[in-house]
């Protein structure tokens, strides 16, 4: 190869060289559920007014741009918090966030891409550890969970926002006492739950007690209107009334009338035909 000609060869492939790198170094692609920050080295650094959505871009090769997945996140966290009597109760629990994509400048400026280390776990921790604090292992255990759960979140929600990071949810997924403590806290229940049985059974028994009474009033209250309604006079007139009917049956043959011990007339021969 002549000398020209290997001139020519080494100055195609420096071009392509630097082609290369200018392509590296001054495009970028943003993926999905991504959003970037740019900094500028010569145009005073973080831009924080503007965030790059995604695609393809292109930027000077000094300047650099910074990545952020801006789709929701979840971290699991292990913890030990102190109860309010100071026992230690193990906790798990899931948080879920992301970064307000209009603040990400900011973000990064004052934080940076590790904020996830830096403010949402401290806070977490914090948060949760302030709570339980305020409770006795027995509430931890019982129905309350959902209440100090939405404690926590509020709690959080308010401390992140101020730093541009949004709080989806804190989820509680177990609660882990001492052994002994949760043995306790089991009897205590189960006894609490027997004691409500039986004050139910005797409120029923008293609620059936009482029905009774009021049903042998109510059948006492009629007879006493029905035996001031009945006289010697009208069971003698039915007993009258009675007689007469029977006279007229076709089965009668004699019939004496008289006055019994009862002042009733006295029917004698009623057989059949």
């Amino acid at each position: 190869m002549e000398p020209n000609q290997r001139k020519l060869v080494i100055v195609a492939g420096l071009t392509v060289f630097l082609l290369l790198v200018l392509w590296q170094t001054s495009t970028v692609t943003i993926q999905s559920g991504q959003a970037g920050v740019l900094y500028r080295q010569f145009g005073g650094g973080t831009v924080t007014d503007a965030t790059y959505p995604e695609g393809f871009h292109v930027l000077a090769p000094w300047n650099k741009m910074y990545i952020y997945d801006v789709r929701n996140q979840e971290e699991k966290e292990n913890m030990t918090a102190l109860s309010k009597n100071g026992l230690s109760i193990e906790m798990e629990m899931s948080i879920r966030f992301r970064p307000i994509e209009e603040e990400i400048g900011v973000i990064h400026k004052s934080i940076g891409l590790s904020y996830k280390d830096v403010v949402v776990m401290p806070e977490v921790r914090s948060s949760a550890r302030k709570v339980i604090g305020r409770y006795d292992p027995e509430e931890l255990y019982s129905s309350k969970r959902d209440f100090i759960q939405e404690e926590i979140y509020t709690d959080v929600k308010n401390r992140l926002e101020e730093k541009n990071i949004f709080l989806d949810a804190i989820l509680i997924r177990g609660i882990e006492l001492p052994a002994n403590i949760k043995t306790a806290i089991e009897k205590k229940l189960k006894q609490e739950q027997e004691s409500q049985e039986y004050e139910f059974r005797i409120e029923k028994e008293q609620k059936e007690a009482e029905r009774k009474r009021i049903e042998a009033q109510g059948i006492k209250d009629f007879q006493d209107i029905v035996s001031e309604g009945i006289s010697d006079k009208l069971l003698r007139w039915k007993g009258i009334e009675a007689t007469l009917e029977m006279a007229k049956s076709p089965n009668s043959k004699v019939v004496v009338i008289g006055q019994g011990d009862d002042g009733l007339p006295i029917i004698l021969g009623g057989d059949a035909k």
